[in-house]
């Protein structure tokens, strides 16, 4: 019984590793649209109005696109460095994701939060999330200056989750435009929330039953 117990642990992180892996590749290829600097491609192709009328936007949009990309790989790191036997880059790429996120990362998310498509209630939810996404992790980075490290890790995995956004919001996306055939203004109303909501209420979940 234990030793299939330890097998489906080994089989899970297995899994996980993959799918983190997957994941990360496909956010990387999105960055990737953007290099060398381009202004007609991917996303930027539906913000032409910021981009001709609002000249610090793509300052924003690059700091963001190209920063997220690293706090997404070292927050992986950071959160999962014990289970991996990694122990001791714990600490580099835990400030590595703290640095970045929240001087870069969070603060342009919320910056083009206010510009977000969709209308009010988008606009609403990202700029609650980049603010959550900044709160989250500056609590984790206080957590651990006061060596409260049991607070620390549930305060990175909620600044992770809020991370994964990213991801699961591409996810719904495609869930939903493919089930619905919906119009792409009401599309993005809806993952919105989607993205961040059900990653946050999990994390407490989890908290809450204290398997973090």
């Amino acid at each position: 019984m234990l030793l299939a117990r330890k097998n489906i642990s080994v089989l899970l992180k297995i899994l996980l590793v993959i799918g983190f892996v997957y994941f990360f590749w496909l956010m990387l290829r999105i960055t990737l649209e953007y290099i060398p600097l381009k202004t007609d491609v991917s996303f930027l192709m539906i913000k032409q109005t910021e981009v001709h009328e609002r000249p610090e936007y793509l300052t924003f949009f690059y700091t963001h696109v190209y920063t997220s990309i690293f706090v997404l790989l070292s927050g992986f790191l950071a959160i999962t460095r014990k289970d991996f036997g990694i122990k001791n880059f714990h600490r580099f790429s835990g400030m590595v994701y703290i640095i970045i996120l929240l001087i870069f990362s969070a603060p342009s998310g919320i910056y083009m939060g206010v510009f977000a498509n969709g209308g009010f209630y988008s606009k609403i939810s990202f700029v609650l999330l980049g603010s959550l996404w900044w709160f989250t992790t500056f609590k984790a980075y206080q957590m651990a200056r006061q060596k409260k490290f049991r607070q620390h890790r549930q305060w990175m995995w909620r600044s992770f989750a809020l991370t994964l956004s990213a991801v699961t919001l591409r996810m719904w996306k495609v869930i939903i435009v493919y089930l619905f055939h919906s119009n792409p203004m009401d599309v993005y109303q809806i993952i919105a929330w989607l993205g961040w909501v059900p990653n946050i209420l999990l994390i407490e979940y989890l908290i809450a039953k204290k398997h973090i």
